[in-house]
């Protein structure tokens, strides 16, 4: 067929075929870059009940704030948790043990007054997966704001250990995390 077409229309011919290629190749969306993820999700808790004794510098959990331990690892034991983090207090510590000896973790220590830094470090080497913080009273909302999300509940009393706090960051950098507030082990503070 090319044969039947004058020498001089083939160049002409060959540019507007190119161009046909070309622009059919442009109108296909490609993609640029990782495809979006899941979203992280954290899940925040305030560790367990604490031995009140006057005096103590860094309280050990009691018997009840034991078994609150053991609950949080049995309530996320569907979820897919690879990292757990906690402050470096023995209650923190101690909450988030059974959940991180369950999944073969090491728990992670990082500051309660840097919770943009470990923001900033869930959302830089955690994406996509599912973490848990352990931290206090005071500290479990602030973490939950640090992250992106409104506070789901607008206090957090000395008596209420048993906040499950669940945030999920979207994957999508345009919308924003949203949390919600669940209640995990025997009820506290109610």
């Amino acid at each position: 067929m090319l044969t039947r077409i004058p020498l001089f229309l083939r160049p002409w011919l060959l540019s507007v075929l190119v161009l046909l290629v070309a622009a059919g190749c442009a109108s296909v969306d490609h993609k640029v870059g990782p495809r979006p993820t899941s979203p992280t999700v954290v899940y925040v808790v305030r560790h367990g009940e604490k031995e009140t004794t006057p005096g103590l510098q860094d309280p050990p959990l009691t018997a009840a704030g034991q078994q609150r331990a053991q609950a949080l690892a049995d309530t996320l034991r569907k979820a897919s948790v690879e990292a757990v983090f906690s402050t470096a207090t023995t209650r923190t510590r101690s909450t988030a043990a059974p959940l991180a000896a369950a999944r073969s973790l090491t728990v992670q220590p990082y500051d309660a007054g840097q919770l943009a830094a470990l923001a900033t470090r869930i959302r830089r080497e955690y994406r996509g997966k599912t973490l848990v913080v352990v931290g206090h009273s005071n500290t479990i909302l602030e973490t939950v704001e640090a992250l992106g999300a409104k506070r789901p509940v607008p206090t957090v009393q000395d008596n209420e250990y048993d906040y499950l706090l669940e945030v999920r960051i979207p994957a999508d950098t345009t919308q924003a995390a949203t949390a919600v507030a669940r209640r995990y082990g025997a009820a506290a503070g109610r």
